[in-house]
């Protein structure tokens, strides 16, 4: 089974932690906005190569709820460029049968970005091949705080009872509900950690760690990264044998 083949059998999802912008700017003595429109560029890529592979859900950790703390000229240099990839990635996507989704807190977005993503959202609604979907404004932590609340408010008196919270319940009012827990989470730049991604969904998730930074992360270190996974062994807490028979 060659590597494409792994890549469609099982819908597979990767998410990406694109991190090292910043830092491989400062090191060429640019501001850290060149990094940002690097980066930028690397996502048409990674995204091209994906769709290529047969991977059918990409999840990229574009804008994290901490990221409204940086300096504001940098937060509006990145809301400038996801208006502007908003823009003009429609076309693009659907040449590709690519659906487009987003997760996060997405009110907190400036009303013109908004705009911008529902309107790329509703451009390529129903394209089936691959759903790329977008982490704005988003963490984790919230992202449980406001599934909680939900679930709250839909069960009422009801989530006293006993059987009314599981992790099925849980689970429906998540983000990602509909979109399966990713297999492979893949973070750029050298840090090893998971910075308030997909912290639920990622329980039994592989986790690769590479020192390339995103703005040079292209479709051979996707495909070094998926190689890597494929010589991993899931168990999901069983042991090998009976994790090989599932």
């Amino acid at each position: 089974m060659d590597m494409f083949d792994r890549m469609s059998d099982h819908s597979m999802h990767v998410a990406i932690i694109m991190d090292g912008n910043g830092r491989w700017a400062r090191s060429l003595g640019r501001p850290r906005t060149a990094g940002h429109h690097r980066g930028a560029e690397r996502v048409r890529e990674v995204v091209t190569r994906s769709r290529e592979l047969g991977i059918r859900y990409l999840t990229l950790f574009a804008f994290s709820s901490e990221n409204w703390g940086r300096p504001a000229a940098e937060v509006s240099a990145l809301m400038g460029l996801l208006s502007r990839y908003l823009e003009s990635e429609p076309a693009r996507l659907r040449a590709n049968s690519i659906e487009l989704a987003a997760i996060g807190n997405l009110d907190r977005l400036p009303s013109g970005l908004q705009d911008c993503l529902s309107r790329a959202i509703a451009a390529t609604r129903g394209l089936g091949g691959m759903r790329l979907t977008l982490a704005l404004s988003y963490g984790a932590r919230d992202e449980i705080t406001r599934a909680l609340r939900r679930l709250v408010a839909a069960q009422g008196r009801a989530i006293l009872e006993d059987d009314a919270i599981t992790e099925d319940s849980i689970a429906r009012q998540l983000d990602t509900a509909g979109t399966p827990d990713p297999d492979l989470v893949i973070r750029t730049g050298g840090e090893q950690r998971l910075s308030n991604l997909l912290l639920w969904q990622a329980a039994y998730t592989e986790l690769y760690f590479t020192p390339v930074p995103w703005p040079e992360f292209g479709a051979s270190e996707l495909e070094r990264a998926l190689a890597w996974y494929r010589r991993r062994q899931r168990r999901f807490g069983l042991v090998s044998e009976i994790a090989a028979g599932q």
